[in-house]
């Protein structure tokens, strides 16, 4: 097969989406076709009709189940290479399948595009190995089962063979009689293709008596062997009258002995070219062999590395776990395998995976251990980042129902205590103190719309704007924010592209960041925000899972403060996370800021060293749609008071009940209801009309929306205004409204509610 043909890979696999995985994995290599089938039969069938270098075989099929599977696939494709691609990571079942002739095992989820790649190319070696070795093996027993060493006896004197033993007949295919009776000399009787030159060139040899040679010979066939011969002399006298010795036939031993070489030779050409780090220790644990993966990965050539000590190569924090590993290999623990951190010649640190084997001599002491070692720096950095985005995904689940249960009972709060202090005195002395209950209302409120935004739960109201103009138009309030001791410098790049984000929530980005800057520089500094055109690359979305590569807009936010260690910058974006003293901050602005990137559907990236200042860089994916018109927020203007009908659907009783008295307060007609059955029935039995429906989103057996459709049937012209602490039921179910909507998020005012009602009447 040609050095850079595809290779035919079989994949016998039931799971649609394990067949997707694996395809996939495989799919970045030109050198793999692949096919799939998911029943044995079925394999068994296209291998003989058609040609597979490798079986990808999973162990659980429908005809098909555990070993069994694996022994008919061998014994259904003999000569393919297969390998199991399983779901079940058993240590016991693994070793069993390698004895069942498996070249690898590998758990599904567990093994990457590359990884798998390297596993088709090493049993596609090892199965070619096997081959020729069990044929050779096969050789070797069909030989040695028949092999009959050849006696003679030569008269040195008459120059001529006394004596052969049968096996002559098998070797040289002549009758032994035939031999001896021939008057040649014995020289010539054994028809060596090398004799005239072995006696010339060693004719001290035969004078002696003792003979130890190899020669060819060759048979009247016209084949030739190679032969062993040896001779020892017979004296009478003190004279040499005969030599008496054997001849083998070694022609099968010396094709065996170029096929070991040969496979030798390859072995350590694979070692030499393997991407794993080979590492021989010897009994001492110093380095006795070091092939160039581990020169690549560790930086030490193989001259400096042969001699070295295994703890050379791990940090000191490392090496107490390192000496119980080690106690475990010298017990002979085959599994004495571990991942930990390496030092580099370069001095850098590495994370590594070492699959280490013990090696014992034919006494049972022990000699060394035999390493194999990768590189996982990046293979763990990708597993954090999972690890992470997985806590971060159950916080903001966490803090969104939090946030809606809150909802609610802030809107009566706020509501009521709004009510209350419209209904006192100006100079009763109750005003203040209801005034720091809605105060106190607010700064809640505040909380859980940041929890919100962390979860990624609020409600967005997205323009296509140019991210130059919400830069310069926040910039006047940052620099009355940060203070005369920070100095602020923008860059903003000409040309910059559109995006699509709501501008008051990247606003609040800007101001959240620029606040972080400002606490990490207590005594001054730099403050600068820059914005660009970039293109993140294939390169970069792969080492991050919450990536993908495209064109994006930067906006990047960095000072000249404090900086933050490793453990600091894996928690900053964790609600409730803060460096800050204990009163000073709530630990949600940064949450705020990952949740608006992450919903506007963009990603941020924090770089910090301490000492050495932050860099926030905030990626959001650029659109091709035309600038938005930014609408200008009149709401202060709208009057508060009305004379319509109102129908008010909502199931929580004391909320409706605050709602029913804030809108009869301000002069409308109010018919309740608590749940969309009885809003209907209300909507039927009265006959006058009804200007506007308020409903809840969420509520038992009929939600507001479908009210709202079923109710706008039978009353067409009727307006609608929903509310919610959800932000992501079924009427905004992408946390963004739709353009015709008219929305008003728990908690609200009663100010809030009646403004939200004149302006949706007013349209």
């Amino acid at each position: 097969m040609p050095a850079d043909a595809a290779l035919e890979i079989l994949l016998v696999e039931d799971s649609p989406a394990d067949v997707l995985l694996a395809e996939e994995a495989l799919s970045s290599s030109r050198r793999f076709r692949v096919r799939s089938t998911a029943r044995l039969g079925e394999a068994l069938q296209l291998l003989s009709s058609s040609h597979f270098d490798v079986v990808l075989l999973d162990l659980g099929l429908p005809d098909g189940q555990g070993l069994d599977t694996l022994r008919r696939m061998r014994n259904g494709a003999p000569s393919v290479a297969v390998i199991v691609l399983t779901g079940k990571d058993d240590e016991a079942l693994a070793l069993n399948a390698l004895q069942e002739g498996a070249q690898d095992y590998l758990v599904k989820g567990q093994a990457d595009g590359a990884q798998l790649g390297r596993s088709i190319r090493y049993a596609l070696e090892r199965s070619a190995s096997d081959r020729k070795l069990r044929e050779s093996e096969q050789r070797f027993r069909e030989l040695t089962e028949h092999l009959h060493q050849v006696l003679w006896i030569i008269d040195v004197k008459e120059s001529k063979i006394l004596y052969v033993s049968l096996g002559y007949e098998k070797m040289w295919g002549r009758s032994c009689q035939s031999l001896i009776d021939n008057p040649r000399s014995y020289m010539e009787g054994i028809h060596s293709l090398d004799m005239e030159k072995m006696v010339r060139e060693n004719a001290i040899m035969f004078q002696t008596g003792f003979i130890d040679v190899e020669t060819r010979v060759l048979r009247p066939d016209g084949t030739v062997r190679w032969v062993w011969i040896r001779g020892y002399p017979v004296n009478e006298q003190g004279q040499m009258v005969r030599i008496v010795g054997v001849i083998e036939d070694i022609t099968e031993k010396r094709l065996l002995a170029e096929e070991r070489d040969s496979l030798l030779s390859r072995l350590q050409l694979h070692i030499q070219r393997m991407p794993l780090a080979y590492v021989l220790f010897d009994g001492e644990m110093r380095i006795c062999a070091w092939n160039p993966a581990a020169e690549r990965i560790f930086g030490y050539s193989q001259e400096e590395a042969l001699g070295l000590r295994g703890f050379d190569l791990v940090p000191p924090a490392f090496r107490e776990d390192g000496e119980k590993i080690f106690r475990r290999i010298r017990g002979g623990d085959m599994n004495a395998h571990s991942v930990n951190e390496n030092i580099t010649k370069d001095r850098r640190r590495i994370t590594c995976e070492w699959l280490n084997t013990p090696l014992f001599d034919e006494n049972g002491n022990f000699a060394g251990v035999l390493c194999l070692a990768q590189d996982v720096t990046e293979r763990r950095s990708l597993e954090h980042q999972l690890r992470q985005s997985q806590k971060m995904e159950a916080i903001g689940s966490l803090a969104g129902g939090v946030a809606h249960d809150f909802n609610n009972l802030l809107t009566i709060i706020n509501g009521y205590s709004d009510l209350v202090h419209s209904g006192l005195p100006v100079d009763s002395p109750m005003r203040e103190l209801v005034r720091e209950i809605g105060q106190a209302g607010e700064r809640a409120a505040s909380l859980t719309r940041q929890l919100l935004a962390f979860s990624r739960k609020q409600i967005l109201d997205p323009k296509v704007l140019n991210l130059n103009s919400v830069v310069t138009d926040t910039t006047k309030m940052l620099r009355r924010l940060i203070g005369e001791d920070v100095e602020l410098n923008t860059v903003l790049q000409p040309g910059l592209r559109q995006v699509k984000v709501d501008p008051s929530q990247i606003e609040q980005v800007l101001i959240n960041l620029a606040v972080n800057a400002r606490d990490a520089m207590p005594r001054g500094g730099k403050l600068s925000i820059e914005t660009s055109n970039v293109e993140l690359d294939d390169s970069y979305a792969q080492a991050r899972s919450d990536v993908r590569a495209g064109r994006y807009v930067l906006l990047a936010v960095g000072d000249t403060g404090c900086g933050m260690d490793e453990a600091t910058k894996a928690r900053i974006f964790e609600p409730f996370f803060t460096t800050k003293e204990e009163g000073k901050g709530t630990g949600l602005g940064l949450a705020t800021v990952f949740g608006v990137v992450k919903q506007s559907g963009g990603h941020i990236a924090v770089y910090s060293e301490l000492g050495g200042g932050t860099t926030f860089k905030v990626y959001l994916p650029i659109v091709q749609e035309k600038i938005s018109s930014r609408k200008s927020d009149a709401g202060s203007a709208v009057p508060l008071h009305g004379v319509e009908t109102i129908l008010l659907t909502e199931d929580e009783p004391a909320l409706r009940t605050m709602a029913s008295r804030v809108l009869q307060m301000y002069g409308y007609t109010v018919l309740e209801a608590s749940q969309g059955e009885k809003a209907l029935g209300v909507a039927e039995d009265f006959k006058e009309k009804i200007d506007l429906l308020v409903t809840d989103v969420v509520m038992p057996v009929m939600g507001g929306r479908e009210l709202a459709e079923r109710i706008a049937a039978k009353r067409p012209g009727i307006k609608v205004l929903h509310l919610s602490g959800h932000t992501h039921d079924a009427i905004v179910r992408t946390g963004v409204l739709e353009s015709e909507m008219s929305f008003l998020q728990k908690p609200f005012t009663s100010t809030g509610l009646a403004r939200k009602v004149r302006e949706v009447l007013d349209k």
